[in-house]
């Protein structure tokens, strides 16, 4: 059987060097935007996941307590020396998404920009960003999402063969994945390209 989470380590291993090139600037304000809709106050503990190279930092708050995890080492590595140059405190560890080592209930805010996307299993990665979640914590999410009104067409889903190899999945539409996941969505709006990349702000449903 194929694997999936050995190649995504790899190709994000050999992104690592030209990322920041491709992404710091392009979606600068699409996280600036989105982390802008949560509710912030001092010492919540947050946690980044599939955090690539720390491109989040700048635009949060100092006095949070801050985790974050990427598949990739290189990117880790990445994280941390931006880290250092920021003066940032983050506790940065190679992790999957999907198979997240932290407990039950650990963190009060769980950013996810750019990761849904380009998981293997989308649905799995909410769970357990669910799981570790405070009850009454919050989720930020941004990316790319097919429209939630209708599913992508014959000609999209072609696309999509060639752009899930290289990179990502333009299928996935948000609102269905994060409900099934047991989030209730409280702000949606569009941050980038028109409709096609949004940001997302949910809470647990009751």
């Amino acid at each position: 059987m194929f694997n999936t989470t050995g190649w995504n380590r790899l190709r994000y291993d050999a992104y690592a060097p030209i990322y920041d090139a491709v992404a710091e600037r392009a979606f600068r304000r699409a996280r600036q935007a989105a982390l802008k809709q949560v509710h912030w106050r001092p010492g919540l503990r947050v946690l980044l996941v599939g955090a690539g190279t720390g491109l989040d930092l700048p635009w949060l708050p100092r006095d949070i307590e801050l985790h974050a995890t990427d598949l990739s080492p290189a990117m880790v590595r990445r994280l941390g020396r931006r880290a250092e140059v920021l003066h940032r405190d983050v506790e940065a560890e190679v992790m999957d998404a999907e198979a997240l080592t932290f407990p039950d209930g650990h963190f009060d805010v769980v950013v996810m920009h750019l990761i849904l996307a380009v998981m293997p299993d989308p649905a799995r990665g909410l769970a357990e960003a669910h799981r570790v979640m405070a009850d009454d914590g919050q989720l930020c999410v941004m990316d790319k999402f097919q429209a939630d009104a209708r599913p992508a067409g014959l000609g999209r889903r072609a696309l999509n063969l060639l752009t899930t190899a290289i990179a990502t999945d333009i299928t996935r539409q948000a609102r269905p994945l994060l409900e099934d996941a047991g989030f209730v969505i409280e702000a949606d709006r569009p941050v980038m390209m028109g409709s096609l990349f949004r940001a997302l702000l949910a809470r647990k449903g009751a």
